[in-house]
């Protein structure tokens, strides 16, 4: 394979791993992003002298390409995750856990044992787990989740498969996907031992890739250009492209849907059009602190509700060894659009109310509400998702590319690969 140039615009995860899987080819790339730093919509911010997250992250050991990654970018997940199996536990500890093993005994066997739960109901969430499966975990594309489980029990529903969705897909379980959060299910409790173990991680995001990432890049010889909004995309006369005139041979989209299409839309306008057209759901991270304090687990499942607005709570000192973030805590709001419309003060005052009530020995003060206004895209039956090519020797990636996950990392990475394979640049 002879060596060609890259324009990589965009160093989220998507951007990143193209660069480097690219380079690692052997090609020329060159990394543009209108940020200072690198990681996109999973990144460290700083406050008062605190490194926190833009939104609490969770990999699964589902994400092998992620984790490829990071391996080859001298980012260990060993030493970077606490891997715990699956288990969704409010503060009391009730809740779905899955024991270590195999994933069809060890669910079989965290459902009943639901503490709570009448045996009826725990043999209806396993019948319907035996017939998604007996199925291909396929449903009609038309479906809504809720339409899926409408016959499982409303504590199943309420207690399981809302905060299950709303944590894999960011939509609410009325408008998700059935067929995107089946795949998701399929792919992570079922497809192998630790496939659905946890992977919470001890560091800020930027840790995990992307400053490994982009201190490997620039050892291999890359080029990075950060606050570098690129302008234009445009054909050369010789089949290159020009990047704000600049040749180069290929050109990947690594960027927001939105910046994508605005790329895009002069080359080629339908592709753009369906970029453009996503509806977006935000996810806020309320931060609290009390120091010294601990939550019963590291990750505690919280009861929402209209007055309750965080799914998951995270206790960061315990994930981290350091002792940086001790007595640090991270409350997660998902398909969070009512609270943003609200105001982040009052996501933030909710949230205060919430954790002093579900942890009511602990003494909370609020730190910061962070949003990320364009999380992910609502993940709605029969979504229409831009493809991978755009034109020749011009493609797209991002959690937004058609594929069968919702936006998340490994979706994100996993597109990477794929348009890198659609330039023919990537290793056999």
């Amino acid at each position: 394979m002879s060596a060609r140039s890259l324009a990589v615009v965009g160093a989220g995860w998507a951007g990143l791993a193209a660069a480097v899987r690219a380079t690692e080819a052997g090609h020329r790339v060159t990394l543009f992003d209108m940020a200072p730093q690198p990681g996109g919509r999973a990144r460290a911010v700083e406050h008062d002298g605190l490194v926190l997250d833009n939104g609490q992250h969770i990999l699964l050991g589902a994400y092998r390409d992620t984790l490829a990654l990071m391996r080859t970018v001298g980012a260990d997940p060993d030493a970077l995750f606490i891997r715990r199996p699956l288990a969704l536990t409010d503060p009391q500890g009730r809740g779905l856990a899955l024991p270590p093993g195999p994933a069809v005994p060890a669910f079989l066997r965290a459902v009943l044992a639901l503490e709570g739960w009448p045996l009826s109901e725990r043999l209806a969430l396993l019948a319907a787990a035996l017939r998604w499966r007996l199925r291909g975990f396929r449903a009609d594309p038309v479906d809504t989740v809720a339409q899926l489980v409408r016959a499982l029990p409303q504590r199943a529903r309420t207690t399981l498969i809302e905060p299950l969705c709303v944590a894999a897909l960011n939509t609410p379980s009325s408008q998700a996907s059935a067929q995107v959060f089946l795949r998701v299910l399929r792919d992570a409790l079922f497809s192998g031992p630790g496939a659905a173990d946890l992977l919470l991680p001890r560091v800020p995001l930027s840790a995990l890739l992307p400053t490994p990432a982009s201190r490997w890049l620039q050892q291999q010889g890359a080029t990075l250009r950060w606050t570098a909004r690129v302008q234009q995309i445009e054909p050369a006369p010789d089949t290159r492209w020009r990047v704000d005139g600049e040749s180069f041979d290929t050109v990947l989209l690594a960027c927001s849907a939105h910046e994508a299409a605005r790329l895009a839309r002069p080359v080629a306008a339908r592709w753009a059009e369906t970029a453009a057209a996503f509806d977006y759901e935000p996810i806020i991270t309320v931060y609290l602190r009390s120091p010294g304090e601990r939550l019963p687990s590291p990750m505690v499942a919280l009861h929402a509700g209209p007055d309750a607005p965080a799914q998951f709570a995270f206790d960061l000192g315990a994930l981290d060894p350091s002792g940086a973030r001790g007595g640090l805590f991270a409350f997660v709001i998902s398909g969070a659009k009512a609270w943003v419309e609200a105001g982040l003060d009052v996501a933030a005052l909710a949230t205060l109310r919430q954790a002093q009530g579900a942890f009511a020995s602990i003494r909370w003060q609020a730190v910061r509400a962070i949003a990320e206004r364009r999380a992910t895209f609502l993940c709605t039956p029969g979504l229409a998702r831009p493809v991978t090519q755009i034109a020749p020797a011009f493609a797209a990636a991002g959690d937004y590319i058609v594929g069968p996950y919702p936006a998340t990392l490994e979706g994100a990475v996993r597109s990477a690969l794929k348009a890198l394979d659609a330039l023919g640049l990537r290793n056999p």
